[in-house]
C-alpha cells in the first residue's frame, strides 16, 4: 500500500450524515468505472472478495438455478461453493491447477444445456492460487456464437488494476473486485460492476436480501444507501487517494509496469531453474498473471524458503494454495509472490536477491545469477 493512500487513511472520523464525505464518494463511482473499463454500475460492500462473490450471486442468481464454473485453481473452487452455499445447482469444469479456462469446453457445457438452464458462467480471470490468466473474452464469444444468455461475470479481485481488462469491450456482464491489490488499499472493501443485462436480470429475481442487494447501493436516494448501512470512512479517504495515483499513471501505463515487473521475475525463475527443483506453475507466459506468480521449488523447500526469508531478511512469501501434485499433497514445495499494485523494480529486485540468497544459504539447488537476469529483462524494456 503507498504511503499516500495510509497517510490519507490516518484522519480524524468524519461525520457521517453530511459535509465533504458525501461528495468524495460520489466522485469514486467514475473512478472505479474507469478501472473496470466500463460505463455500467458500481456496488460498493463491506467485506472481502469472498463476500463479492456472495453479493454478484445473490443478485442474479436464485436457489435451485444453475451456474456454469470452468475452475482453474483454488478461488474458481472457492466461487462454486459459495454458489453451493445459496442452493444453487453447481455444473463444475475442473481445469486442474496449470491451464487456464479452456472456451471450447466451455461451449461444450453450453450446447449440454439444451434447456438453457445455466444462469451464468462464473469465470475467474486471474486465479491468484495457480496465478494462470484466463481469457474473458474468449468466453464471451462462445456464449454469443452458441447464442446462450447466461451472464458472463467475471471475478477480477486479483486482476484488476494489475492485468489488461475491459469490461464492456470484452463483453462480461458482471464484474467483481477488492480494495486490497490492484487497488492499493487494505483489505475491507469489495465492488460489484453489472450492465443491464445483469440489471434486468436482477428486477426479475423473486427476493434478493437487503445488504446484498445492488440496486440501492449502484443508485442510492441517500448516501446511507450506498454501503447499507454506516459507510467505511476511512477506506474511502484511502481509496479515493489511490484512485488518484491510477488516475495519474494511466491504466496503460500500470498494465505495462507489471508486465514489465513480471517479466523480470520469469527470468530469474527460469534461469535458476536450469539446475534445480525451481518451475514456474504456469509453463505459457501468454497465461501467466502479470500480478502473481506460483512457482514450485521442491518439496519441503517453499516452507524453508518463506520461513528464512521472513526471519532472516524481513521479506514475506506467499504460501502454496490449492496447487499440489502426487508427490507433495501439502503443497509445501509451492509458494507465490504477489506482484501488484504499488511494486516497483527495486521491490521486485530487491525481493529476487532476497530469494537468491535464501537459496545459496540453505543449499537449495538452482543455476546462480537470476537477479542479474532479471535486471536485463528490466533493461530490455
Amino acid at each position: 500500500m503507498p504511503d499516500a493512500v495510509l497517510q490519507a487513511m490516518h484522519r480524524p472520523a468524519p461525520d457521517i450524515y453530511s459535509g465533504d464525505l458525501h461528495g468524495m464518494v460520489d466522485s469514486l463511482v467514475p473512478d472505479l468505472r474507469y478501472v473496470a473499463g466500463t460505463t455500467g454500475h458500481v456496488a460498493m460492500y463491506i467485506c472481502n472478495g469472498h463476500g463479492a462473490w456472495e453479493a454478484s450471486l445473490s443478485n442474479v442468481v436464485a436457489p435451485g438455478e444453475t451456474v456454469l464454473v470452468p475452475a482453474c485453481g483454488r478461488f474458481g473452487l472457492g466461487w462454486a461453493e459459495v454458489a453451493g452455499g445459496l442452493g444453487i445447482e453447481v455444473d463444475l469444469i475442473d481445469h486442474g491447477r496449470q491451464r487456464p479456462i479452456d472456451p471450447e469446453l466451455v461451449r461444450a457445457a453450453l450446447r449440454a444445456d439444451k434447456g438453457q438452464k445455466i444462469k451464468a458462467v462464473l469465470a475467474v480471470h486471474t486465479d491468484t492460487s495457480s496465478s494462470v490468466r484466463s481469457d474473458i473474452a474468449a468466453l464471451r464469444k462462445v456464449l454469443d456464437e452458441e447464442g446462450h444468455p447466461a451472464l458472463l461475470m467475471a471475478d477480477c479481485v486479483a486482476s484488476m488494476a494489475c492485468d489488461e481488462f475491459h469490461m464492456d469491450d470484452w463483453g462480461a456482464d458482471v464484474a467483481i473486485t477488492g480494495s486490497q491489490k490492484g487497488l492499493m488499499v487494505p483489505p475491507g472493501m469489495a465492488f460489484v460492476f453489472f450492465n443491464d443485462k445483469a440489471k434486468a436480470v436482477r428486477a426479475a429475481m423473486p427476493r434478493v436480501t437487503n445488504y446484498w442487494d445492488w440496486t440501492r447501493r449502484a443508485e442510492p436516494e441517500m448516501f446511507y444507501q450506498y454501503f447499507g448501512g454506516t459507510a467505511p470512512t476511512h477506506h474511502l479517504y484511502g481509496l479515493r487517494a489511490a484512485l488518484d495515483m491510477i488516475r495519474a499513471e494511466g491504466m496503460e501505463a500500470i498494465w505495462t509496469r507489471h508486465a514489465r515487473l513480471a517479466g523480470a521475475l520469469w527470468a530469474a525463475v527460469e534461469h535458476w531453474g536450469q539446475d534445480g527443483p525451481f518451475k514456474l506453475n504456469i509453463a505459457d507466459p501468454a497465461h501467466r498473471s502479470h500480478a502473481v506468480t506460483a512457482m514450485a521449488i521442491g518439496k519441503g523447500n517453499a516452507d524453508r524458503l518463506r520461513k528464512w526469508s521472513s526471519e532472516q531478511a524481513g521479506v514475506t512469501l506467499g504460501v502454496g494454495l490449492g496447487v499440489t501434485d502426487p508427490d507433495d499433497p501439502t503443497a509445501s514445495g509451492y509458494f507465490r509472490i504477489g506482484h501488484m499494485g504499488h511494486v516497483n523494480a527495486h521491490m521486485m529486485l530487491g525481493t529476487l536477491g532476497v530469494i537468491e540468497t535464501g537459496l545459496k544459504v540453505l543449499n537449495i539447488p538452482h543455476t546462480p545469477g537470476g537477479v542479474a537476469q532479471a535486471a536485463e529483462a528490466l533493461a530490455a524494456g
